[in-house]
């Protein structure tokens, strides 16, 4: 599973330090549009590999004392592979705030709140928040066509250090306005992840570096298992595609295609030097959230 522990941070930084950055753009074509107590309700499904999921979130709008317009998160009715499974107290009673008004598009939750299964969901939602937040501040997406790429400076990170030892990924930003229906009022934005030419990742062991899929790897995984460490390396892209209500800002649906083409070995040592033969890992998710109910 990807868990982009620094994505959001990872968009800002890069959204600051871009040419694209204008102190007086022309007017802005995305822009969200808060109320106070607006209440906004989601399905996400997704499918892991074999693993198929669905939950509920909800959220409302709040205005804060710092003057800060903020979507509080909830999230409830987990459904995995069919079959509903109750969420722990923590769970239920967990809350992430998210924002497209302006300085960081969040702060990372404390993950350890939620039960594992859970952590996919919240972090892809992050995801989706992540990517509008850069497409909203860079403010080059005005007409259909218009496109603008992004050299992430940062490596995103999902190690725990306890059965995680190292999880990185490096990816570039290539984002694209793919379409404005004005009969509908929204526009369509396609958000391109791509390896760097130069990825940034920790390669710990030297048959890491060999390319997986034809391009320098840009993702690794060093995990423990039953006393034995896991490395796994490769190739990660994800394309997530927005649909986007013109008038309000707000997301109407999102979906997101995330694959990685990694080798994995079984090895006896952490320096990943006493190893078996290398086998085929790949990862195939996909995750799609549409709004069900909006209103005040």
């Amino acid at each position: 599973m990807m868990i982009r522990l620094m994505i959001g941070i990872a968009v800002l930084s890069a959204a600051m330090d871009s040419p694209a950055q204008d102190s007086s753009p022309p007017a802005r074509l995305l822009s969200r549009r808060y109320r106070d107590g607006e209440r906004l309700s989601y399905l996400m499904k997704g499918r892991n590999n074999d693993w198929t999921y669905q939950v509920r979130l909800t959220a409302v709008v709040k205005w804060r004392p710092d003057g800060q317009f903020v979507e509080e998160y909830a999230w409830a009715d987990f459904i995995s592979n069919g079959v509903p499974e109750p969420l722990t107290p923590a769970s239920r009673e967990f809350r992430q705030t998210v924002t497209l008004a302006g300085g960081l598009p969040f702060t990372f939750p404390d993950l350890s709140k939620v039960q594992p299964a859970l952590i996919g969901p919240v972090t892809d939602l992050l995801t989706f928040y992540s990517d509008l937040f850069l497409a909203i501040h860079a403010g080059q997406l005005r007409e259909p066509g218009d496109r603008f790429f992004v050299a992430n400076p940062t490596v995103a990170s999902w190690a725990d250090g306890t059965r995680v030892l190292i999880g990185e990924d490096s990816i570039d930003f290539d984002l694209h306005l793919t379409g404005i229906d004005k009969s509908r009022g929204v526009a369509m934005l396609l958000v391109k992840h791509v390896p760097p030419k130069a990825p940034k990742i920790r390669i710990p062991a030297e048959w890491m570096r060999e390319p997986v899929a034809g391009v320098p790897n840009n993702w690794v995984q060093v995990r423990k298992e039953a006393g034995a460490y896991i490395g796994r390396v490769g190739k990660e892209t994800f394309d997530v595609e927005l649909t986007i209500r013109l008038s309000s800002g707000e997301i109407l649906s999102a979906t997101m295609d995330n694959r990685v083409e990694a080798v994995a070995r079984e090895c006896a040592d952490l320096k990943l030097s006493d190893c078996g033969a290398p086998r085929p890992h790949p990862t195939v998710r996909r995750i799609e959230m549409s709004l069900t109910n909006s209103g005040l």
